[in-house]
């Protein structure tokens, strides 16, 4: 079946490609086109990436969209791919990866820029490796709503187009049944892709890819200002910054990763690859939220520290371009210098500070030791928060603490510092950047259950909300309470 030409009819989708990855040749990728889902049907759409991407919003909804996008029909115009890259996995060197269960189809031109669309459980591809090429519906669910939750949220993302299901058994712990997500971001090139053509002494690739990443996604990295014209160690310090950023507001906002391999580290600073991720519920510094991580080497107060260390082997990976290692580790100490500051900057935020005291970090780390000591819940803390500044009522917030006293004295270090500085809160700031609703493992699960079932209103239900996060939302504040007991036996795995 195929899909009708580009003439701009209502079923058309009207996309204009520019594959450029394709065009760095076929040392990058091999091509291939997807393995058809069978029955195919809709999980969920977003209509609002669909608008920024300038989609029709009728062909979106029609069968040829659900058949493009479970890989059954061509888009004409898109170059199917799966592209080759390497990495560390838990810290370890796996050698060659690549995409095992990804198409990119190729790049479009849209209101929004250059943007890749991308399938994500299309099949078997080259670099399968033992898998099956399919995504099931449960991780396919997971990744749609967190990809869309962390764009409202503000923290740079892939994002996600729709989900389609279908009744074909995968066998993965049981057997479930199977899904593709439509992935959309500028660029899905990793630290792995760099580490590939570095171990493999591709010296003329890794040149090839590290100019194209300049060229379209760090302009600025072109003139090597600060390192006397060295372009690849101005791009390996852009990297730092960007990734120094992304990781503040995950820390900030409470999210766990789950598998911070090299090879799913975005190399334009994007969370990626959602697995076995988490948003804390009660706050504790050492949660694992992946049960196949036996070492804790990603537990959440380990995040920042991990993603320095992806940083120092996406540097070694330059270092054929860059030459002098010096050089390298110079640029990587942007990163160093600047994590510190944005988690500073937006932990201030969280607590309506808009100026900055030499006191603020003592603060703020007695606030997080007092939170983990009495496992208070992080996203209903902050929230409470911002509506005690508002009405000025702490008692809410006090409540929270089975150390009470703990509490108070912190609350009394805080006020005699706003009192010194002449500082005020901000609770409109507060109520902007502290979320009513994060994507719980238990809305997740409850969502996914009914969903397997063939009944999908939770999976919008859920999306509605996490696309408005600081909204009240009446008649959902459920949704925004305290997770229940069996929550704390979800267990989540890299399995998908």
């Amino acid at each position: 079946m195929n899909l009708p030409a580009n003439h701009g009819g209502p079923g058309d989708p009207g996309l204009t490609w520019d594959n450029r990855f394709a065009a760095l040749g076929s040392a990058f990728y091999t091509r291939l086109e997807p393995v058809p889902l069978p029955a195919p049907y809709w999980v969920g759409t977003s209509p609002g990436l669909a608008r920024e991407l300038g989609l029709d919003a009728r062909w979106l909804e029609s069968d040829a969209a659900l058949h493009a996008f479970s890989g059954n029909t061509s888009l004409p115009g898109s170059e199917p791919l799966a592209s080759v890259y390497s990495g560390h996995q838990f810290g370890v060197w796996a050698g060659q990866l690549g995409d095992g269960r990804a198409l990119l189809l190729g790049g479009l031109q849209t209101p929004q820029g250059p943007m890749e669309l991308q399938l994500k459980g299309s099949g078997l591809t080259p670099y399968s490796r033992m898998g099956d090429g399919r995504a099931v519906l449960r991780s396919s669910i997971r990744e749609f709503l967190c990809s869309e939750a962390m764009h409202a949220l503000g923290i740079p993302t892939t994002r996600a187009l729709c989900i389609t299901g279908s009744p074909e058994p995968v066998r993965r712990e049981a057997i479930e049944t199977a899904a593709v997500v439509t992935r959309v971001a500028p660029s899905f090139i990793r630290f792995g892709h760099f580490e590939h053509f570095a171990a493999r002494g591709q010296f003329d690739e890794l040149r090839q890819l590290a100019d194209h990443v300049i060229e379209h996604f760090y302009p600025e990295a072109l003139e090597g200002t600060g390192f006397d014209g060295n372009r690849y160690a101005a791009l390996l310090q852009a990297v730092s910054e960007r990734t120094a950023a992304l990781v503040a507001q995950w820390q900030a906002v409470g999210f766990c990763h789950g598998v911070l391999n090299t090879d799913n580290m975005s190399i334009l600073g994007l969370t990626i690859d959602y697995g076995p991720f988490q948003f804390l519920d009660a706050f504790d510094p050492d949660h694992i939220c992946n049960h196949s991580d036996h070492q804790g080497r990603y537990a959440f107060m380990q995040q920042p520290p991990v993603v320095y260390w992806n940083l120092y082997r996406l540097g070694q990976a330059l270092q054929p371009l860059i030459g002098d290692p010096a050089v390298a580790m110079a640029a990587l100490e942007s990163f160093k210098a600047l994590f510190p500051a944005e988690f500073m900057a937006r932990m201030r935020a969280k607590l309506g500070l808009t100026t900055a005291h030499d006191d603020d970090d003592t603060l703020i780390d007695g606030l997080l030791h007092l939170l983990a000591d009495n496992a208070v819940d992080y996203p209903i803390f902050w929230r409470r928060l911002s509506h005690a500044v508002a009405a000025g009522d702490f008692e809410p917030v006090r409540d929270l603490f089975a150390d009470r006293v703990g509490w108070d004295r912190w609350m009394l270090s805080f006020q005699e510092l706003q009192a010194l500085t002449g500082r005020a809160q901000d609770a409109n700031l507060m109520l902007k950047i502290n979320p009513r609703y994060v994507l719980r493992n238990h809305l997740g699960e409850q969502a996914i259950r009914a969903a397997q079932e063939g009944n999908y209103s939770e999976v919008h239900a859920l999306q509605t909300l996490l696309e408005r996060p600081f909204d009240d939302h009446p008649g959902f504040e459920a949704h925004a309470g305290f997770p229940p007991d069996w929550a704390r036996h979800i267990s989540i795995s890299c399995s998908s």
